[in-house]
């Protein structure tokens, strides 16, 4: 049975599916005449303008959307997933990286937009919507079908990438550094985890708001600060970056095809944009514009791919690390590889304080996919066995801690790679309303 979920987690996750994520979004880009790109500074100070905190009784201000869908988006992606694309593609990695996510901006904007012009009120009178909804109230029976695949495979994510992946990393890091053993780690994060969840959208909106910046822009400033104290082999860095993304090699299937390969990869991976995911959350902001909301929703692409995973990877090869090797003679890769470099300025300290930002990162995905699993939960089974779905989504969390997780892991793939196909036919099918409202600009 394990290979059999081995081998349809490869079958999904190769090249085609890739291609089709990145093409969805080059198509969405063209369709919406690059509004997305032309608009994007715009867009950043809608999100962080002080207009985008107001919230409403129904809902919740389009910051804290944002911030709470950039809780479930930047997780130990930013931090294990570069150093891995580095390692396998080269420097050059991080170029096709960042030119990969482009399109992802059209994709969001595109989800987030008809996630809003498509919500409605539930019962408790609090917005809710999603590609679920999208999908059942604009595609017919077919929209039906593609909205309840949509939802399961969203809520198998939710068990399995939000909630015992990520518990998985926190208990790693905290053995690692402090010396805290795993069952004491995940029985802490799974009932810190279910007090904030019990309080709904609001609470974790809440927590997200604070825990999201600190933790971003902490991490942001520890990392430029290793560029800034290896600043004299920044320009060297650059410049091999380039280099490796452009040369004719990646063509003859060089260093610089694995950069291409790996980086795009990375990139149209690392943002999410094209599972549907961020769209859930932003259904429940207050603002009632889809042109605004799709705008502000956005910018999640620019915080998690052009900002967090670039100081990553600059850190990374201006440290001069990539490389390096352990004590067996095998090459550091993963979390031990940012590790390298942090520590290359910080000293033991390094370590240590990327194991803390794994914990946050990790922790604040577990809250995002709480809220979006709990969506896909209700739209299958409704409201009144909201309880149920927390206690498990909590107990897979102390679960993910003190398990071995292979399975789990290819599951996870699996199931990003089912929330994505329905996602982005439904993307296709709608393109027209898109570039209709995106027009109204």
């Amino acid at each position: 049975m394990e290979q059999l979920l081995f081998a349809a987690r490869d079958a999904l996750w190769g090249g085609g599916t890739i291609a089709l994520l990145l093409g969805v979004g080059v198509f969405l880009t063209f369709r919406t005449r690059f509004l997305p790109l032309r608009n994007l500074g715009g867009a950043l100070r809608l999100a962080l303008g002080s207009s985008s905190r107001r919230a409403g009784e129904g809902g919740i201000s389009p910051f804290s959307a944002l911030m709470t869908a950039l809780s479930a988006t930047i997780g130990t992606g930013n931090i294990v997933g570069v150093a891995t694309a580095l390692v396998s593609g080269g420097p050059g990695a991080l170029v096709w990286m960042e030119l990969s996510s482009l399109p992802g901006l059209a994709t969001k904007f595109s989800e987030c937009l008809l996630a809003v012009k498509f919500r409605r009120r539930d019962a408790r009178g609090q917005w809710v919507g999603g590609p679920m909804y999208v999908m059942r109230d604009t595609l017919g029976r077919f929209g039906g079908v593609l909205a309840v695949l949509f939802s399961l495979a969203t809520l198998l994510v939710a068990f399995s990438m939000g909630s015992m992946t990520q518990s998985n990393a926190i208990a790693g890091a905290l053995e690692t550094s402090f010396g805290v053993p795993p069952r004491r780690a995940g029985l802490a994060t799974a009932l810190i985890a279910l007090c904030v969840i019990l309080g709904g959208i609001h609470s974790i909106s809440r927590m997200a708001e604070v825990l999201v910046p600190v933790m971003a822009l902490g991490y942001m400033a520890a990392g430029l600060w290793v560029v800034a104290c290896h600043l004299d082999a920044l320009p060297g860095a650059l410049a091999l970056m380039v280099r490796e993304a452009f040369s004719f090699r990646a063509a003859a299937g060089g260093a610089a095809g694995a950069a291409f390969r790996y980086g795009v990869a990375r990139g149209v991976l690392t943002h999410e944009a094209g599972l549907g995911s961020a769209a859930i959350t932003a259904a429940c902001s207050e603002d009632g514009d889809p042109l605004r909301q799709g705008y502000t929703g956005m910018t999640a692409v620019v915080f998690d791919a052009f900002l967090l995973c670039t100081v990553t990877g600059l850190a990374i090869c201006c440290a001069g690390v990539l490389g390096n090797t352990d004590g067996t003679g095998t090459p550091l890769t993963g979390a031990a590889l940012t590790i390298a470099a942090f520590e290359t300025v910080f000293g033991k300290a390094g370590g240590d304080l990327l194991s803390l930002s794994v914990v946050l990162f990790a922790f604040s995905s577990i809250l995002g996919w709480a809220y979006q699993g709990e969506c896909a939960f209700s739209f299958l089974f409704g409201l009144r066995f909201r309880l149920v779905y927390r206690l498990v989504f909590a107990a897979a969390a102390f679960y993910g801690a003190v398990a071995s997780l292979e399975t789990v892991f290819a599951l996870s793939d699996l199931c990003n790679a089912l929330m994505c196909f329905p996602n982005l036919v439904c993307l296709l099918l709608l393109s027209g309303i898109v570039a209709k409202e995106a027009r109204k600009t």
